[in-house]
This record gives C-alpha cells, sequence and structure tokens, in this order.
C-alpha cells in the first residue's frame, strides 16, 4: 500500500453530500413534473455532480490535487488504469471459464438491459459509460474512501465499497458491483491517483455493456 495517507476534511464531506442529495432531489421531482427521457436525465444529473464536487474540492480542499485528480497526473494514471484493466479482464475471463466449465452462464452475471433503440444505445453507453463512472469516482474514491482512509485502509476500503455497492440498483448478488468496488478502491489506494480507477471503471463499464450487445 502507498504511504503518507491522505485526508478530505469533515466539511468537505458534508459539502458534497449536500450536493448530492439535493442534486438527487431535484432529478426526483423534474422526473414526476416534466416529461422527460430518465437517461437524459440521468446524464444531466451526473454532470451537474461532477460539476459541483469539484468546485466543493478546488475551493475547500485548495485543488483537485487533494483526491488524486491534479491534470499533470492524467497521462500517467490512464496507462496505468489500462494496465489494471488488461490483468482484470484477464482475471474476469478466466473466472467466467471457471463458471462456464461448472455448467453455468457466466454471461448471466454481466447482462444489463439495453435500450431498444439506437440512439437510446449510444446514449446509455455515454451515460453509463463515461459520465456515470466519473461522478462516481470522484464521489465513492475522491471523497469518501479519501475521507475514510484517516481511519485505515480497511475502514476505507469497506465503507466506500459498502455504500458503492448500496446505491447500485441491482437483482441477485451484486457481484460485479462488489468485485468493482474493491478493485476501484485499491487502484485508489495503490496509486493515490483518481484516474487508474476512473479508467479501469469507463472500460469496465463498456465491455460489460459491449458484451451485453450480444
Amino acid at each position: 500500500m502507498a504511504s503518507d495517507p491522505i485526508h478530505i476534511r469533515p466539511l468537505t464531506l458534508a459539502a458534497a453530500l449536500a450536493v448530492l442529495i439535493a442534486t438527487e432531489t431535484a432529478a426526483g421531482w423534474l422526473i414526476r413534473q416534466m416529461e422527460v427521457s430518465p437517461l437524459v436525465l440521468l446524464g444531466l444529473t451526473r454532470l451537474c455532480q461532477i460539476v459541483l464536487l469539484l468546485v466543493l474540492i478546488v475551493r475547500l480542499e485548495g485543488g483537485l490535487a487533494a483526491i488524486g485528480w491534479a491534470p499533470a497526473t492524467w497521462s500517467a494514471g490512464l496507462i496505468k488504469g489500462a494496465w489494471w484493466s488488461l490483468g482484470f479482464a484477464l482475471a474476469a475471463a478466466l473466472g467466467m471459464a471457471v463458471i462456464f466449465l461448472i455448467g453455468n452462464d457466466p454471461f448471466a452475471l454481466l447482462h444489463t438491459p439495453l435500450p431498444a433503440s439506437r440512439m437510446e444505445t449510444a446514449l446509455f453507453f455515454l451515460v453509463g459509460g463515461w459520465v456515470a463512472p466519473l461522478a462516481e469516482e470522484i464521489c465513492f474514491r475522491g471523497v469518501l474512501y479519501t475521507f475514510f482512509r484517516r481511519w485505515g485502509v480497511w475502514a476505507a476500503l469497506i465503507v466506500s465499497t459498502a455504500i458503492f455497492v448500496a446505491l447500485h440498483s441491482v437483482h441477485g448478488l451484486p457481484v460485479t458491483q462488489v468485485v468493482g468496488g474493491i478493485v476501484f478502491a485499491l487502484a485508489y489506494e495503490t496509486s493515490r491517483n483518481l484516474m487508474v480507477p476512473l479508467t479501469i471503471h469507463v472500460l469496465g463499464n463498456t465491455a460489460i455493456f459491449a458484451l451485453s450487445l450480444l
């Protein structure tokens, strides 16, 4: 594990939670009052959350380096995240082969229902594959993991992963969410670079959605 524990102040955590609650409440109200595509509204909500959370972090913590996302680190994090993704993909392929050999369908664990139209499917890939992962990594790893890291790696990993899983609407065992939450947290812990779990998250979601097309 990397040394020099990272910290987010309680004020930043409280402000971030207030932003998330306010934006989710507003989105819930809008979807009841207006005839708007839930997918479009979800994308706009996540974009608002990204902007507001980044503004809060810059204002209250002095810059994006507080969550390991300084622009100077993006290229290195992108490369490292790609290597992590390759290793994760190989491990997932091995696990799927084992599941297949024991007589189960491994794709059932990964299948994600996709919209019927091509336009909605493209929007689904954009929102679910890119916009949502960025918002989630800023929130779950950048803010939550970083805040709880003051009590140790295990506390930060368990709390951030538990909340990550709880806030994802899933049916059955949330295998991909649990594994994903742990991998993202470990990638962030060992690199101190938010671009690493972000890259893994984006590539992982995109791969799962692509497999669901099959």
